[in-house]
């Protein structure tokens, strides 16, 4: 488990080169830095009141207890040599019965927190303030991202007798909705609120008419690869044990991302002739979103069909935002919210039987039952991420300011924001320099 959660934690790295060679090299670093920023931040809430606000006993049937753990008093240090025993009567729910350590299973949450502030990023990318960004990476943390980990996430815990002492979140436990690994609180969630704040910030300067080509497709191509890896930790690890379901949950992820990344190139080689290495890397990312929540509940046949239908549809849907007019810069909605729901509501067709979760989805006679508990469970995710967003940006654009001016942007932000920049043009002189810079 420690191992998983070190293997999550490098996920968002990872998405920082995926995300820094799709933008324009003069914006590459502030990229990076709104992901590397995610695990500061994120870091801190975390250990102050994060963890306890999601896995805290419930209040109000929407949030944990802020002041149970607050500090993660009580899990640290000699505390923790009785955390497995006393894991039920802590009001921390470990699935399964695992007995994992409770600061393992506080480690293992932290580095989900920390990628789902981090990709919202990419729907904002050439325009946000980087001052902005860590105020709003902070409060959404706190009011969108850890109750709706409590809601998905928290489980109930039941004393010696079978009785429930800790009444865990309302999605996982009242719903049954089956989200093994995030795709409603972590891909929905994040789709959602890039959509929200992609609005309120407005398009990027000459979008969609100027080409705003990746400025380095290797950085892309290994970002994609990290995150494939990372995702190994954040599915399989999810079992938060190592037995039958953390290597089935390893199968199916693997076997949906290639079939995402095959289904992405055959649309981008009919639809525009040629297969792209940003396709392929793009179709990684949304086998991977998609599987998340189903890995647990599908067989092979399943995790292939789900991946495909990921790939052809995201590669589809990331025009969408040509068609209405929304600059989502690096297609989160088109991969993470399109992806996330494609998933969310799969479990509802195809989840197997035989699969560890033990659930059948329509295709195997389990009727519409499971299909609309999957749709209740995304739809509520998605309406209060992007409702309490919009809110949060316009407050955020009235008060600092969420926009970089336009001198700034044509500028680039990692100069106008970091005093920094990416690549040395130095060596370049007159005409070629100014026609470097502005291709950058």
């Amino acid at each position: 488990m420690l191992a998983s959660s070190a293997l999550v934690l490098l996920m968002t790295p990872g998405l920082a080169f995926f995300y820094g060679g799709m933008v324009r090299g003069k914006n590459v670093l502030n990229m990076i830095m709104m992901s590397i920023s995610a695990m500061g931040i994120v870091g801190v809430l975390w250990a102050i009141f994060g963890f306890s606000t999601a896995f805290g006993n419930d209040k109000f049937g929407l949030i944990g207890n802020p002041t149970q753990f607050f500090g993660l008093k009580g899990l640290i240090g000699a505390d923790a040599k009785a955390a497995t025993s006393t894991a039920a009567a802590q009001g921390i729910p470990l699935a399964g019965n695992t007995g994992i350590p409770m600061t393992v299973f506080v480690a293992f949450q932290l580095m989900f927190a920390i990628i789902t502030v981090a990709l919202i990023s990419g729907a904002v990318a050439d325009r946000l303030k980087f001052g902005a960004w860590a105020l709003f990476a902070a409060i959404w943390a706190t009011v969108v991202y850890f109750p709706v980990a409590h809601w998905v996430f928290d489980f109930n815990a039941t004393d010696s007798n079978g009785n429930i002492i800790h009444a865990g979140g309302w999605i996982a436990n009242k719903l049954k909705v089956i989200d093994f690994a995030g795709g409603t609180a972590v891909h929905i969630n994040a789709g959602a609120a890039g959509l929200a704040l992609c609005l309120v910030l407005g398009k990027r300067k000459g979008w969609p008419k100027t080409p705003m080509r990746p400025h380095n497709l290797p950085f892309v191509m290994l970002g994609a690869g990290l995150l494939w890896f990372g995702w190994f930790g954040f599915n399989a690890g999810s079992a938060l044990s190592s037995n039958g379901t953390a290597g089935s949950t390893f199968l199916t992820t693997t076997f949906a991302t290639c079939t995402a990344m095959l289904g992405w190139l055959l649309v981008e080689k009919i639809r525009d002739g040629h297969a792209t290495s940003l396709g392929a890397a793009s179709g990684i990312v949304a086998g991977l979103v998609a599987i998340t929540p189903s890995c647990s509940s599908v067989n092979v046949l399943g995790a292939l069909a789900i991946g495909l239908v990921a790939g052809v549809a995201c590669a589809l849907a990331v025009g969408l935002k040509f068609k209405f007019g929304f600059d989502d810069s690096l297609d989160v909605v088109g991969v993470h919210l399109v992806g996330g729901i494609i998933g969310t509501l799969m479990v509802g067709l195809v989840a197997a039987p035989e699969a560890p979760a033990a659930v059948k989805g329509l295709f195997y006679g389990g009727g519409f039952d499971q299909l609309w508990r999957q749709a209740v469970g995304a739809g509520v995710v998605l309406a209060f991420s992007f409702t309490v967003t919009l809110i949060l940006a316009f407050a955020i654009k009235f008060t600092i300011g969420l926009r970089a001016t336009e001198e700034e942007e044509f500028v680039g932000m990692d100069e106008s924001d970091h005093a920094e920049t990416a690549y040395d043009f130095a060596a370049v002189g007159g005409a070629a320099r100014t026609a470097a810079v502005k291709e950058a």
